[in-house]
């Protein structure tokens, strides 16, 4: 916690507020020191249960992914209070966890929009990578109803899904373009130059005209 507390930045801090991390450590730095910690899973738990953002980060960087427990990976994710501990928890851990599925169905259907926003998270990834089983037409039925007034985290997870069907999926890539120009949701984010837009219609055949590319 010292060797953290060290490494605080007040200009990082600034920056990282501004999208909601109350922490000030370079992420790089935090990377280096998870490096030469290794993994050790006891002090991961002694760091989250500090509460403290960076300390949280770093317990995700080297903790064992699969020694966690379905029970405790549901806590930990209602805990993570800011959009990096949420985003690493679920990328760098519940990915990695065999009750990923488990907790992707369970999530997806919370009533904490945070909380679905990792289940829709989860289902991003299982579209991409294995989507047998999972029913595309009945996801795009309920982004299509929800995701226009779903709060912003739960809304950003929808259309990262709706952008991913219709990236990975052709025999669904009309209607997902469709959804997304019919709906409008962050058609007007700002990008930067060289970035993707993530307004799905955009996104979407960005992706698809850099595959053709290659």
């Amino acid at each position: 916690m010292a060797e953290l507390a060290e490494l605080e930045d007040p200009k990082t801090r600034r920056v990282n507020e501004k999208h909601g991390d109350d922490h000030g450590v370079n992420l790089s730095k935090l990377r280096a020191l998870a490096k030469r910690l290794k993994t050790q899973q006891e002090l991961a738990r002694q760091l989250w249960e500090t509460d403290d953002t960076a300390a949280r980060l770093l317990a995700l960087l080297i903790c064992r992914p699969k020694a966690f427990e379905h029970d405790e990976l549901d806590g930990m994710l209602r805990e993570a209070r800011t959009p990096k501990v949420h985003d690493w928890l679920v990328n760098y851990v519940v990915k990695k966890n065999p009750h990923s599925e488990e907790l992707r169905l369970s999530w997806s259907a919370d009533p904490d929009p945070v909380v679905a926003s990792a289940g829709w998270a989860l289902t991003t990834e299982r579209v991409a990578k294995k989507p047998d089983g999972l029913d595309l037409s009945g996801l795009l039925d309920i982004i299509e109803a929800e995701m226009k007034d779903a709060p912003d985290r739960l809304q950003w997870a929808m259309n990262h899904c709706l952008a991913q069907i219709g990236i990975e999926h052709a025999e669904y890539r009309t209607r997902a373009i469709a959804i997304g120009e019919r709906l409008e949701v962050l058609k007007d984010y700002p990008t930067s130059p060289g970035c993707t837009s993530p307004f799905a219609p955009t996104w979407i055949n960005e992706m698809v005209r850099r595959q053709h590319d290659t």
